[in-house]
């Protein structure tokens, strides 16, 4: 009982954890690598579009949540999470023509590139956390 009360307890903690990490990469970035490292072509479209890769990742892993809480199969799991990968996906593509929240001011091609892998990554580690899980789980 005491392992499953500590699992839900690191659960309820996860968005706030993973805010953190996206605000506090987002701003070092920003502050720190940015304005050093940025005049170079390739690290400056790198660090111009970091933003958006971490926003899709980890805005697209909180879905991990509810699949880890609740006993669900695979493919239930899977088309859920993917789902919100492609909406946080297609949001931060709206965002980058549309610029509804002020977060990006000019359009680049990069900031879609950067979000469609900072999704793609998120499902990658979606794989392999749920397939962990789901063993573990089938274990027990």
């Amino acid at each position: 009982m005491k392992n499953n009360s500590s699992n839900r307890k690191i659960l309820m903690a996860l968005p706030l954890v993973l805010f953190a990490i996206l605000y506090l990469s987002v701003s070092f970035n920003k502050e720190y690598i940015r304005p050093v490292y940025g005049n170079d072509p390739v690290v400056g479209v790198i660090t111009g579009s970091f933003s958006n890769f971490m926003a899709a990742f980890i805005i697209a892993l909180i879905a991990i949540i509810p699949v880890l809480k609740r006993k669900i199969s695979l493919r239930q799991s899977r088309v859920y999470f993917y789902s919100v990968s492609i909406l946080v996906f297609g949001l931060l593509v709206a965002e980058e023509f549309f610029s509804y929240f002020g977060a990006s001011k000019t359009f680049d091609i990069y900031d879609i590139l950067a979000s469609a892998l900072g999704s793609v990554m998120a499902i990658v580690v979606f794989e392999m956390v749920i397939k962990s899980f789901i063993n573990k789980r089938n274990n027990n």
